[in-house]
């Protein structure tokens, strides 16, 4: 694979979308771990879903399948609230049908006939929304707090340790993450970095050059982790320019400048789409310029800063240490600006744009997960700026709040 500056910018910026986009390991799936556990062998007279709609007796439920599904909930039947994480339905306390709520998760049971909707239910297990929302801020948190990212340097299946390299420049650093039988294995959907669609996976199918995500205890400087929990993923990037847009089939055909051939880029929409300002683009692509030794030989202090304003308004600045390197252990402020970049669509995007992007697998025809546009000065960046963005290549969990 071709090693030119532009391929390795590639790699570097694209590396920080997936941290801006993905979602926090802790949403729904995890949360309703007793629902998800009943679900794993459900058979044709239950289903797990959420809550859209509750009146009269009658509850809509949209599957985890994509399914719409009505249920007729007669007087009497057993209606149990449990908390999420909850293991079993010792501590479940019994509700009425009046308590359950739009946006709540419930596994129900049916009766085996008819098989039509509208269904009749002979039980339900339902997990509140507010508690969900509770739970997803308290994991979001912990993963901030004791969360590590980067890229997969190695793997040891036999001892149970996997090797990443994080942060930037001269803020770069290997961590090692030991494993146990314990630890929660899990891998990202080939077309997807949402958690609740990661799948369990044994450490075996993790490889050198994946994304991951770890959280665990760390020690002082965090370069060595006891890891409690690690997703991790194996997505395409793809850096190039649009040399046509499809907007009624939702597609754009870009040229990979890596591979120089064309590739048709399917946008969903649950894609995420920013444009990077024209500034914040500049200022990113001259961040970890070198320091040119004339100009400092002889003089003593700290070095001149990169940007002439210290502001919290001023991401770009907070993003850059003194000697204009990424700052903050490998770039959690870079993370932030980037997922603070406007959101844009299909429409704002026209021919000749360039653009880069993490993708589903695919040669010539993949599904777009994250895009960012407005990259033109990264393209053209130094060697520097690429080694000091590749560091930042790691999962998400929590977009801006990305644990450093």
């Amino acid at each position: 694979m071709p090693h030119s500056n532009t391929y390795l910018i590639q790699r570097s910026i694209l590396s920080i979308l997936l941290v801006t986009s993905c979602c926090t390991p802790c949403l729904i799936g995890q949360a309703g771990t007793a629902a998800n556990s009943s679900s794993a062998t459900a058979s044709s007279n239950k289903f797990l879903g959420t809550v859209t709609g509750a009146s009269s007796g009658v509850l809509s439920v949209k599957t985890d399948a994509g399914l719409e599904r009505k249920v007729t909930v007669p007087d009497g039947i057993k209606i149990q609230r449990i908390a999420p994480g909850e293991k079993d339905l010792s501590k479940a306390a019994v509700i009425q049908f009046a308590d359950l709520a739009v946006g709540d998760r419930v596994l129900v049971r049916i009766a085996p006939a008819p098989t039509t909707d509208p269904v009749t239910a002979i039980s339900i297990i339902a997990i509140p929304q507010a508690d969900l929302a509770q739970k997803q801020q308290q994991e979001r948190d912990e993963w901030q707090r004791n969360g590590v990212g980067g890229l997969v340097k190695s793997v040891d299946a036999g001892t149970g340790i996997v090797v990443i390299t994080s942060g930037a420049g001269p803020n770069q650093k290997t961590i090692t993450l030991h494993t146990n039988p314990a630890t929660i294995l899990r891998r990202y959907a080939p077309d997807s970095v949402s958690f609740d669609k990661a799948k369990p996976a044994p450490i075996e199918v993790i490889q050198v050059g994946d994304q991951l995500r770890a959280r665990g205890t760390k020690n002082a400087d965090g370069t060595d982790v006891a890891a409690q929990e690690i997703v991790s993923g194996g997505f395409r990037n793809i850096s190039g320019t649009i040399t046509s847009i499809n907007a009624s089939a939702m597609t754009l055909t870009l040229k990979d400048l890596a591979t120089k051939q064309n590739v048709t880029i399917h946008v969903g929409q649950d894609a995420q789409m920013r444009k990077l300002p024209e500034m914040i683009a500049k200022r990113l692509a001259s961040l970890s310029k070198p320091v040119d030794s004339s100009q400092t030989a002889g003089k003593t202090g700290p070095p001149a800063k990169a940007m002439d304003t210290a502001s919290p308004a001023n991401p770009a600045h907070s993003a850059s240490g003194t000697d204009g390197s990424i700052g903050r252990a490998g770039g959690g402020d870079l993370q932030q600006m980037l997922n603070r970049a406007p959101a844009i669509h299909l429409s704002d995007l026209q021919k000749g744009d360039a653009v880069m992007l993490v993708s589903t697998p695919g040669s010539t025809d993949v599904t777009v997960i994250t895009l960012l546009a407005g990259v033109e000065p990264l393209l053209e960046a130094p060697a520097s700026t690429q080694n000091m963005l590749l560091s930042n290549w790691s999962m998400g969990s929590g977009g801006a709040d990305a644990a450093q």
